[in-house]
C-alpha cells in the first residue's frame, strides 16, 4: 500500500518536472528576452529548487532500496555517486553562491545525466539485454521493472528526469548570473 502511493506521488512528480523540463526548454529556447513572474522565481531559486530535486531523488531511491527493498543496480549505484554529492554541493551553492559549486554541479549532473540516459536506452529499446550489468558482476538486473506507472515512468525514468531538471535549473542560474 504504502509502495503504490509512493510510485504514484514519485511517477506524478516526475510527469510535473517533465513539464517543466519542456516548458523551460521552449522559454529558453523561443521567449528569452520576455519576463514572466515564474521565470523570474525561477532564476532567483534556481539553486535552491536543483537541492530540494537532489534531496527528494536521493531520500526516494533511499525509499526504494532500504524501506522497500528494491535492490540497485550497478547502472543505478553510479547515478547515485553523481546524485548524492549534488545534495552538499547544491546546499553550500545556496548558502555560499560559490561559482567553483555551479560547475561542480553541472558536469556531475551531467555525467549522471549521460549514465541515466544510457540505463533508459538499455529499460526502453535494447530488447532487455542487461550486458552492462552482467558486466559488473552483480546479480540485479538494471533492466528488471520495479515501478511502471501511468504507462512509462519508471525508476530510470524518475533518475534521468531529475538529473535533466537539476541542468536545466543551473542553466537558468547561469544565464541570470552570468555577467557577475
Amino acid at each position: 500500500m504504502l509502495t503504490d502511493i509512493a510510485n504514484k506521488i514519485f511517477a506524478l512528480g516526475t510527469i510535473a518536472s517533465q513539464l517543466l523540463l519542456v516548458l523551460g526548454l521552449l522559454y529558453l529556447v523561443f521567449f528569452r528576452k520576455k519576463q514572466f513572474a515564474v521565470v523570474k522565481f525561477i532564476e532567483d531559486n534556481a539553486l535552491m529548487l536543483g537541492f530540494l530535486v537532489a534531496l527528494v531523488s536521493m531520500l526516494g531511491s533511499l525509499f526504494y532500496s532500504e524501506i522497500v527493498g528494491f535492490p540497485p543496480c550497478d547502472l543505478c549505484w553510479i547515478q547515485r555517486i553523481f546524485m548524492y554529492p549534488l545534495v552538499i554541493v547544491l546546499a553550500f551553492a545556496v548558502i555560499h553562491k560559490n561559482k567553483w559549486l555551479i560547475r561542480y554541479a553541472m558536469a556531475s549532473s551531467i555525467i549522471g545525466t549521460l549514465f541515466a540516459a544510457y540505463h533508459n536506452y538499455m529499460y526502453y529499446w535494447n530488447n532487455g539485454l542487461d550486458a552492462f550489468c552482467q558486466l559488473g558482476g552483480m546479480q540485479v538486473s538494471c533492466v528488471k521493472r520495479y515501478v511502471f506507472e501511468f504507462g512509462y515512468v519508471t525508476i530510470p525514468l524518475m533518475s534521468l528526469t531529475a538529473f535533466a531538471l537539476i541542468i536545466m535549473l543551473l542553466m537558468f542560474y547561469i544565464l541570470k548570473n552570468k555577467n557577475q
